[in-house]
């Protein structure tokens, strides 16, 4: 495609006619084309020339994003959406549920758990292979242990020295490591300087790298209207949750993918202003996640790798956000248990599928 592009520009535009003459409005997909130079003044000249033949998709890696919001501005011209790694109901085979403009979480809770049969076997696929296409596809445990190393690998040898000035990428490499014992807890930056043996200023800026190539994200602790929160540590989660090696950590940020996957997407269907937090006080009583909705607490989620019965605390912060529904998703089958209409027991394999 490139050799066709340098002896004509316009190689697609036969196709491109032909395809709507027929009747149907084509699509064309650049990827990768980030790579090209001056790739921003190549792709607003095709959208001002074919706006109206055609549609564009344009794929890439996390730098598509970062020269994205450098140099030459593209707006008005595109749509961003990101893409996540595979969730239960995709490969189940069923669309995503996104709330209507007036639902109620609790509504909203209740229409999606009115879905059909659970899928634990996909789950249990998932949760051990990663939501990855290579690694879930080949379902081979050897293949997938090398896939992490060589990603690792290419992610600081590629795109962090390409986005960033950061010259020591073994900071990264050696988060990548260590910082997957600490899912679920808050990230204290201090305590990772002495494990790694750099600055403060280092490990923030390695982290910052992290979530600039899609390596982790990180949610923010809520603190309005709950008495003695925590309000600075933040929570890391890796996109690749097969990196936390105990069970029940790589449930609960295959749990924070699944939650985040699902504000992201609607976020890029306009449906409303979703954000994602955590709830800890400073005695220690934390609600794992926090889905806001346009700035106001939405719904309560924790995560348990085994069904249990719900926690006290979790009843009263619930009650203290604003009655708030709150839904207990557990890594175990067959789970559905409700109690005073807001309080939820449910199987991660029905709730996401």
């Amino acid at each position: 495609m490139r050799d066709r592009y340098r002896s004509d520009y316009t190689f697609f535009e036969s196709p491109l006619r032909d395809a709507k003459s027929r009747g149907r409005l084509p699509w064309i997909c650049f990827d990768e084309i980030h790579k090209m130079p001056k790739w921003k003044n190549i792709l607003k000249g095709y959208y001002d020339k074919y706006e109206n033949d055609c549609r564009f998709i344009v794929t890439g890696s996390a730098r598509l994003d970062w020269f994205r919001r450098s140099g030459d501005s593209l707006a008005g011209r595109y749509f961003l959406f990101r893409l996540n790694p595979l969730t239960l109901s995709e490969v189940a085979g069923h669309p995503h549920r996104e709330p209507a403009r007036d639902e109620t979480a609790l509504e909203f809770i209740e229409r999606k758990l009115s879905r059909g049969p659970s899928r634990q076997d996909l789950i249990d696929h998932l949760l051990h292979y990663s939501g990855f296409p290579e690694p879930f596809l080949k379902a081979d445990e050897t293949f997938y242990r090398r896939w992490q190393r060589d990603m690792v690998d290419y992610l600081t040898r590629e795109d962090v020295r390409d986005l960033t000035r950061i010259m020591a990428v073994e900071h990264i490499a050696t988060l990548m490591q260590i910082m997957p014992d600490r899912v679920g807890s808050p990230l204290s930056l201090n305590a990772l300087t002495e494990d790694i043996e750099a600055s403060y200023t280092a490990v923030k800026n390695a982290i910052s790298a992290m979530q600039l190539i899609c390596a982790v994200f990180l949610i923010s602790p809520y603190h309005q209207r709950i008495a003695r929160a925590v309000k600075k540590e933040k929570k890391a989660y890796f996109y690749d949750w097969g990196r936390a090696l105990e069970p029940a950590k790589r449930f609960e940020n295959y749990v924070a993918v699944e939650l985040a996957t699902m504000i992201d997407l609607w976020h890029d269907k306009g449906i409303g202003d979703f954000d994602l937090m955590y709830v800890r006080t400073r005695d220690g009583k934390e609600t794992d996640f926090l889905v806001m909705r346009n700035r106001q607490p939405w719904c309560l989620f924790e995560a348990k790798l085994q069904d249990d019965v719900i926690a006290r605390h979790h009843f009263d912060q619930a009650n203290a956000l604003g009655n708030i529904p709150f839904l207990q998703v557990t890594g175990q089958d067959k789970v559905f248990k409700r109690q005073d209409s807001r309080f939820f027991r449910i199987s991660a394999s029905r709730f996401f599928a």
